[in-house]
């Protein structure tokens, strides 16, 4: 009966009188166990990328004793000159190795600091004016003592 209603509206505006099914897609809610893969992922992927440079470097040193041992045997520039730039690559290894522990140290603080960072500590002085600009310069003037010792 309410469909009858509405024909007329629907013959001018060309509409289905049919109702019309939308599907709407549930949001996935992130799950402590998701959370706890990402974080052992973030240790695999630690301990992966920290194999594969210690190895690096180790093979860096290695390679870079036997080019060190041919350019002192044939006394040559080339030689020489492969033995500096080896020596840069391993250095630079070396410091990329430290750059991920800091990075891995900064995201387990960033991890572990789950309270608030900021703590803001209002004091309240009674007492009137008079006693609040004595206590003012006072404070001051200890300042600029502590001030003057320091130098």
């Amino acid at each position: 009966m309410a469909a009858k209603k509405f024909d007329a509206l629907n013959e001018t505006f060309n509409v289905a009188s049919e109702p019309i099914s939308v599907e709407i897609e549930k949001k996935q809610e992130v799950s402590i166990e998701k959370v706890d893969q990402a974080v052992i992922d973030l240790e695999k992927d630690y301990t992966y990328a920290r194999a594969t440079m210690t190895s690096i470097i180790d093979k860096g040193r290695e390679a870079l004793d036997n080019i060190l041992e041919l350019a002192q045997e044939t006394d040559s520039a080339r030689a020489y000159e492969v033995v500096g730039q080896l020596i840069d690559k391993v250095t630079n290894s070396t410091e990329k190795l430290l750059d991920l522990h800091k990075k891995m140290k900064e995201i387990k603080d960033i991890e572990s600091n789950n309270g608030p960072t900021n703590v803001t500590n209002n004091a309240m002085f009674f007492g009137s004016t008079s006693e609040a600009i004595k206590m003012i310069k006072e404070q001051m003037k200890n300042l600029n003592i502590a001030e003057e010792t320091d130098k």
